[in-house]
């Protein structure tokens, strides 16, 4: 999405999680209802999640002004560019290379420092280090979050200013990258500018010394330090004889030879390193952050979607059941249902499959592919204990039917709960190792008591599988 509609998404699934008093799930469905009938009938995912938002704040934005406030903030303006411009000439203009001795040294200008800076700061925005470093390490975010946050409070505007700093964090880092680029190549800007000035009203001399150089070691260095300036302005390095004579000594303590052509190559190394390059890695910058700008990643929880599909469609929301090693009674179709009804509908349709017994688990693979099903669950007992070779291989089966359609391994606690009641260590227990073979296989997992499937706790884990 672009940055607008993600943001306007983000806030609007913040609420929907909230359910107070200013947003009820009945808005909710209201939002979602209307946005499939205004939508175009082509409509992608994206673009009925937008139009649901630009409902969804039609009934928000009047009941809390803060929300309108918080949406108004922009995330970038063109005026930090222009103070990093002028803060860095200004730095760089007021930084005298030369000093209050009136003559450059040629073999410790501060130009020296500056591009070696700037050359460690490409080698590691070569390699890539820097942006990875932080996000990885999330200062951005932490930044970006303290910036979204102010003012919000608690409650939802807070979640939504939180998890709108984790969206955006990759694309405020790209745009502080390009802030940081403008201001070094205005501060290296500002350095020549100010080289030149003082060279107007000050009478520059160029010199050196060293207690271990002699004159043919500096002459050499200047000419492969100064290569690239000498080829662009047409001025080249003395050789040894004038270099040596520049040397400062107890016998010559005052510089005589004049600083202009130094300064010249000294203005062209600053623009070849550091203002050129930096300008490039500026434009570069922008261009990353305005293709993210329009294509921000918003994740989005799979019940989302499947409650926006279902308003789409006129039919009834299909979801399979395939039971393994034991066959669900009445009471856990009832409750399977009624749990599934909070998040796809209560006209929803479930389909149960017959039973694939212990040992039959290639058999899954035919009875799982019952076209058009928004939902497959591979419904098994927690009484059971979970073996690669077998629940392993049933909902690999399961998977390999419809690998595009959404799978949910649920494990059902009811009988466990009734046999264990005195022992809740040993439901802890179980539940454990159900979980730990649902990472091992990356499936989504749900355990729910369902022969009481109005718990709060069951609707909870069940959209958390469905959003993992």
């Amino acid at each position: 999405m672009n940055e607008s509609t993600a943001r306007r998404v983000t806030l609007v699934q913040a609420y929907d999680e909230a359910e107070g008093p200013l947003w009820s799930r009945e808005d909710g469905q209201w939002a979602g209802r209307l946005a499939a009938e205004s939508a175009a009938a082509d409509a992608t995912p994206e673009q009925l999640l937008a139009e649901r938002a630009r409902h969804a704040l039609q009934r928000l934005e009047p009941r809390d002004p803060a929300i309108g406030r918080w949406l108004a903030r922009s995330g970038w303006r063109w005026s930090w560019l222009g103070l990093a411009l002028a803060a860095g000439f200004v730095v760089g203009l007021a930084a005298d290379l030369i000093g209050r001795g009136h003559h450059v040294n040629l073999l410790a200008p501060a130009v020296w420092a500056l591009v070696a800076w700037n050359l460690a700061m490409y080698a590691v925005l070569t390699l890539g280090t820097l942006r990875d470093h932080a996000a990885s390490n999330g200062w951005v975010r932490r930044l970006v979050a303290a910036a979204w946050e102010r003012g919000v409070g608690l409650g939802p505007l807070k979640t939504a200013a939180l998890r709108w700093a984790e969206i955006s964090a990759p694309l405020t880092t790209v745009r502080a990258a390009a802030v940081v680029h403008v201001g070094a190549a205005a501060i290296a800007a500002g350095m020549v500018a100010g080289l030149y000035l003082r060279g107007l009203v000050f009478d520059y001399r160029a010199a050196w010394q060293s207690t271990f150089l002699e004159a043919p070691t500096v002459q050499a260095g200047l000419n492969v330090l100064l290569a690239p300036a000498q080829a662009l302005t047409g001025i080249a390095v003395p050789d040894d004889v004038a270099i040596a004579a520049m040397r400062l000594t107890p016998e010559q303590p005052e510089a005589k030879a004049s600083a202009a052509p130094w300064i010249h190559l000294y203005a062209a190394t600053l623009a070849l390193w550091v203002v050129v390059p930096r300008l490039v890695l500026a434009v570069l910058a922008f261009a990353q952050a305005t293709a993210k700008s329009r294509r921000l990643p918003v994740p989005v929880p799979l019940g989302e979607l499947q409650r926006l599909a279902r308003w789409r469609r006129s039919g009834p929301a299909l979801v399979q059941v395939l039971p393994y090693a034991q066959a669900p009674g009445a009471q856990t179709a009832l409750g399977l249902r009624e749990l599934l009804a909070r998040e796809l509908g209560d006209d929803l349709l479930l389909k149960i499959a017959d039973l694939t017994q212990v040992g039959d688990e290639e058999a899954a693979r035919a009875r799982a592919g019952t076209a058009g099903a928004v939902l497959r669950i591979a419904l098994v007992d927690l009484g059971a204990t979970p073996e690669d070779e077998h629940h392993g291989r049933f909902v690999k089966e399961m998977a390999a039917a419809e690998p595009a359609s959404t799978l949910l391994v649920l494990v059902d606690e009811a009988a466990f709960r009734v046999r264990f009641a005195s022992l809740p260590a040993r439901l802890d227990e179980r539940r454990a190792a159900w979980q730990g073979f649902g990472q091992r296989h990356g499936l989504r997992l749900l355990c729910a008591n369902l022969d009481r499937p109005d718990m709060p706790e069951n609707l909870a884990a069940l959209q958390r599988a469905l959003n993992a």
